[in-house]
């Protein structure tokens, strides 16, 4: 009798917040139900896999997958070579991103990274960012309206141009301009050699990296998880995430 795959399971970092006076971690039901429609199984990573070293590997063991998601904190900043503190910041999701990355890669495991998951890519492979992009001269203010409802908020906000010969453009079967949501106060300031540039926004700002030498590690800086159903883009990115989890799982478990 040969071996039934199963659905791939996704790991999905999560983020530590306070609820009603307790420590949580939790990570928005938009991420969750993107991977869900698109084929696969979410799991959501505690911090707590960091504080004893078999324990990611226990986890790295049964993955398919992972999801970087986005996040109100930001990366704190000593991590890229700069100074200052980082008002929202969450240690924990740093420390267990980084640690997410460096053994996807050892493992050519498939990634899909999403706004801060594109920074955490960006910083874990040596690459560095602005800390606010609206205080930077001929870049423009990629920054949310928090006062307008949620559907205004992620409403499509600019254009990004894909590079031709590149994983987005191969995925959206389409070299035209993408039409993206922009709700990031930071972003891309320099890359590391692995990463490859996906695309651009018009002010120059990259929007989207993949990783050289992988099979699949996107990263977009914009949320194509934001009602991923309704728009054929999204569907195509979490759709082709979920082949190569499927792929890897084949690869992995024979």
């Amino acid at each position: 009798m040969g071996i039934i795959f199963n659905k791939p399971l996704i790991g999905v970092v999560m983020c530590q917040i306070v609820n009603g006076g307790h420590p949580s971690q939790t990570v928005h039901n938009k991420y969750l139900d993107a991977i869900l429609s698109a084929g696969g199984v979410p799991l959501g990573l505690p911090h707590g896999l960091m504080n004893q070293p078999e324990l990611l590997e226990n986890a790295m063991a049964v993955l398919d997958g992972i999801l970087l998601t986005g996040s109100p904190s930001n990366i704190e900043p000593f991590h890229y070579g700069a100074t200052g503190t980082e008002p929202h910041a969450d240690p924990g999701r740093d420390k267990l991103a980084f640690a997410l990355i460096t053994a996807a890669i050892a493992r050519k495991m498939p990634m899909l990274a999403i706004c801060r998951g594109l920074q955490e890519l960006v910083v874990a492979t040596g690459g560095s960012l602005y800390r606010q992009l609206h205080l930077q001269a001929g870049l423009q203010d990629h920054r949310e309206n928090e006062a307008l409802p949620l559907e205004q908020q992620y409403a499509p906000a600019h254009d990004v141009q894909p590079e031709p010969g590149g994983l987005l453009a191969d995925l959206l079967n389409s070299r035209e301009k993408l039409r993206v949501n922009s709700l990031h106060q930071q972003g891309i300031r320099t890359l590391g050699s692995q990463l490859r540039i996906e695309a651009r926004a018009a002010d120059g700002l990259i929007e989207a990296v993949s990783l050289r030498q992988h099979p699949f590690a996107l990263a977009v800086q914009w949320h194509p998880e934001w009602q991923s159903d309704n728009s054929a883009p999204s569907r195509e990115l979490f759709a082709g995430f979920i082949h190569a989890c499927n792929r890897y799982q084949q690869e992995t478990r024979r």
